[in-house]
């Protein structure tokens, strides 16, 4: 499987990985609900994941990678203390927007997260050739993937972007998005333009009263 249900709206690699819990009209879904559609998500972000030791790009190219499915809960795990920060960051009340119990505990996941797998640079720089950065690491392939999300999850809610996040409140959304611009809204077009509908069809529906005393 090499793409992923979850919308990838163009943010920042932390919150692309929020989004992995996303709705539609059948309910709130998991596009990391399973070992595979993990591998799927970080195939489809390959090209957005942090510098990483070579035998990682092998290892997403293997049909079933060895140690994929305690991968794929540490990236779940991961995702849901993403979400319980945002959610603190946000003021975020939906139902599906605190993950997981506290901000401690989350914090806690994402600590271990970025102690599980440490990576080194080396730089290489052959006669007549131009330097080039090598990134090593002991851990397991998947544990480094983990920890790259998980330094990268630091980073933005240490920095200027997580002043900018946003819970998205178009109808029954669950996603999360910086707000680049002053005016934006809402995490997609989609959900702008649902929630002009809701409005719309809010102002001109009938009260109950009204249409009760007009038909009396």
């Amino acid at each position: 499987m090499d793409g992923t249900a979850a919308p990838l709206l163009g943010e920042e690699l932390p919150v692309e990985l929020m989004n992995t819990v996303w709705a539609d009209r059948d309910g709130v879904h998991d596009a990391l609900g399973t070992p595979a559609l993990a591998l799927g998500w970080w195939r489809a972000v390959h090209d957005r994941l942090p510098p990483r030791p070579p035998t990682v790009d092998h290892w997403l190219r293997e049909p079933g990678p060895d140690g994929l499915d305690a991968a794929a809960d540490d990236l779940r795990r991961l995702r849901d203390a993403l979400r319980r920060l945002a959610a603190d960051t946000t003021g975020d009340d939906r139902p599906a927007g605190a993950a997981l119990p506290d901000r401690e505990v989350a914090l806690a996941v994402l600590d271990r997260a970025c102690a599980a797998a440490p990576t080194w640079s080396s730089l290489r720089w052959p006669d007549g050739e131009s330097p080039r950065r090598v990134v090593h690491g002991d851990a397991a392939p998947g544990a480094v993937l983990v920890a790259g999300l998980a330094e990268g999850g630091a980073a933005f809610f240490a920095g200027e972007q997580a002043s900018l996040l946003r819970a998205c409140h178009g109808p029954g959304c669950v996603l999360y998005f910086t707000q680049q611009h002053p005016r934006r809204e809402w995490c997609s077009a989609g959900c702008g333009n649902r929630a002009r509908v809701a409005r719309h069809y809010r102002r001109h529906r009938p009260s109950t009263t009204a249409t009760r005393e007009d038909t009396r």
